[in-house]
């Protein structure tokens, strides 16, 4: 008998995202009303906006019928249309969770949130039962499906009806036991730019597990008209754009200026697209180069954005488009230290071989480490900050490139003093090419992303260490 007048409420159970929801039917002599799904409630209550695409609907005509147990890649909203069900679900994702179980029985005021991998069972307990179900996803051939035999003794599912008893199809009989049942991986995660300084960083920080993806130009070319159907991305979660066009002198060129807004809007916005069709959360590295510098405070996220150069006006179109995916993360960043030429490591040769640099004193800033972007963006997508912009660089009190180079050279032992002061304007004085426009003031408010339980790593220590590892 369907339960009228319950309150909208959920209930969590022991297998992590199977979430079971109560639902408030309205009836009287005629029947009964109720909201199947309703996203804005739904997603008010905590769960996901997981973008359904298809609703089904298999109808049993009989008492004890038995289907299950499968696991597919997307995930299920299940309820019951008419009728009653037992409901039997495990759990055959990879993780510590593997094989746990929970059931429960389904009428109409009851419905459940089945997450990507947890496998899906039932067994009808009253006649003409319409089970229902949306899925955010559409059938395919290519797709990673797991199943488990319906009898397993581990599960040991305390079926109502007795299997021996019930109709069941040959091919669930056919189902492996627990200990021969395929896990379902994690949704795969998708670094570009994997060969350049944050992408060899990143490579380090997420390992070479079996989800994990690497890609560059030469594999996955943004430009191609094919891009939609390169990759099943519906098997993906997260897209970590490290790849950017950074020439930020070239890019002022005739050529330049057209490279830049090729990689960092036009490619930007073909990857945006693909994560918002699939619900995909979208990392993209953004730059204090979209702000002028003319503010005597650290610059927050909110802050106007207000480009100088080139290559500033592509960040913030780029930043721009990937603030319309709904799923998203900016990491706004500033002075980028990593692996192969940078300025550390031209400081100290030029300190080894005897020569003594003009460095820039009227730009102030903090240098941030690859290592330190590569800990922030696995931390914001592990967990599940809020969506949006966060600035992320070293900590510590803010200096200018001519106070860094002295560090760098009382580092590696040698006298700071060698280091001489100038004005950007006296340093690009007598340039032979084109020179972008720097911000003077690249400090970022670093508040939110420590409120995210982002570690922010003071940039003398992290500088320490590089140096001297």
């Amino acid at each position: 008998m369907t339960e009228y007048g319950k309150q909208l409420s959920v209930t969590e159970t022991a297998i992590p995202g199977l979430i079971v929801f109560d639902l408030p039917v309205h009836g009287d002599a005629r029947g009964w009303f109720k909201e199947n799904w309703q996203r804005e409630k739904m997603t008010a209550l905590g769960l996901a906006d997981f973008g359904p695409v298809q609703n089904n609907i298999s109808f049993n005509d009989a008492v004890g019928t038995t289907r299950g147990i499968h696991a597919e890649p997307w995930d299920k909203w299940v309820s019951v249309a008419t009728g009653r069900i037992f409901g039997a679900w495990v759990d055959l994702r990879e993780g510590p969770s593997f094989g746990a179980v929970y059931t429960t029985e389904l009428d109409p005021s009851k419905a459940i949130f089945v997450p990507r991998g947890v496998g899906n069972s039932y067994q009808t307990l009253e006649p003409d039962t319409a089970y229902t179900y949306l899925v955010n996803d559409h059938w395919s051939p290519d797709a990673a499906y797991s199943f488990l035999n319906l009898a397993d003794e581990t599960a040991a599912i305390e079926w109502p009806i007795p299997l021996t008893d019930v109709e069941i199809s040959p091919k669930d009989l056919a189902h492996p036991r627990l200990a021969d049942v395929t896990p379902i991986p994690p949704k795969k995660i998708l670094v570009l730019g994997a060969n350049g300084q944050l992408g060899r960083a990143l490579r380090a920080e997420y390992g070479d597990q079996p989800h994990i993806e690497y890609a560059d130009r030469a594999t996955l070319d943004l430009a191609s008209p094919e891009l939609a159907s390169a990759r099943r991305w519906r098997d993906y979660g997260t897209i970590i754009n490290a790849a950017a066009y950074t020439k930020v002198d070239l890019a002022e060129t005739p050529e330049g200026r057209a490279d830049a807004w090729a990689a960092n809007v036009t490619g930007v916005a073909a990857l945006a697209r693909i994560a918002t069709e699939n619900g995909i959360t979208f990392v993209h590295v953004s730059s204090d180069y979209v702000f002028d510098g003319t503010l005597d405070r650290p610059y927050r996220e909110d802050d106007q954005v207000c480009p100088l150069g080139v290559y500033g006006q592509t960040k913030t179109a780029g930043d721009a488009v990937v603030a319309t995916v709904p799923r998203h993360y900016i990491v706004r960043t500033s002075w980028v230290i990593g692996e192969g030429n940078n300025f550390v490591r031209t400081m100290a040769s030029l300190a080894e071989r005897g020569i003594d640099p003009k460095v820039v004193d009227d730009q102030v800033g903090r240098l941030t480490f690859t290592d330190d972007i590569a800990r922030g963006i696995h931390h914001l997508v592990d967990s599940g900050a809020d969506y949006g912009v966060y600035n992320l660089t070293g900590g510590g009190e803010p200096q200018t490139w001519a106070d860094i180079a002295r560090t760098v050279f009382e580092l590696t032992g040698h006298d700071p003093a060698r280091v001489t002061g100038v004005t950007t304007d006296e340093y690009f004085a007598f340039a032979t090419g084109p020179v972008a426009p720097r911000p003077r003031n690249s400090v970022l408010d670093l508040v939110r992303a420590e409120n995210a339980g982002v570690a922010i790593t003071a940039f003398r220590e992290a500088l320490a260490e590089y140096v001297n590892p």
